[in-house]
């Protein structure tokens, strides 16, 4: 398999975050948001993202997230995608984003 064959087997696309909660009922603090993907209509995330954004920062970014790898349950919260990041300083995660405005469901490639 080449790495554009593995890659293609990962379906990530772009959304845009609808709304964040605490996520009171986890044992890792994180956030619980909704992501609007477009036609692909809207998807839950659990994401630990306490350590460097707070809930009202979140809303209205564009974030990238695995849309195929199925529903987690997360403290009752049920997880749809897996949002994507990176270790910044001292392990807190960063978001991955696009540097524009692109269509929302948009396929990463």
């Amino acid at each position: 398999m080449t790495p554009l064959e593995a890659l293609a087997l990962l379906e990530l696309r772009v959304g845009r975050v609808t709304r964040a909660e605490v996520n009171g009922r986890a044992r890792k603090p994180s956030y619980m948001m909704w992501i609007d993907f477009g036609p692909l209509g809207e998807k839950t995330s659990n994401a630990q993202l306490t350590d460097v954004y707070r809930p009202e920062e979140l809303v209205g970014r564009l974030v990238v997230a695995a849309v195929n790898l199925g529903t987690r349950n997360i403290a009752g919260f049920s997880s749809e995608v897996l949002t994507l990041g990176a270790p910044g300083e001292a392990g807190h995660v960063v978001l991955l984003s696009v540097e524009r405005d692109v269509p929302l469901g948009g396929r990463i490639f």
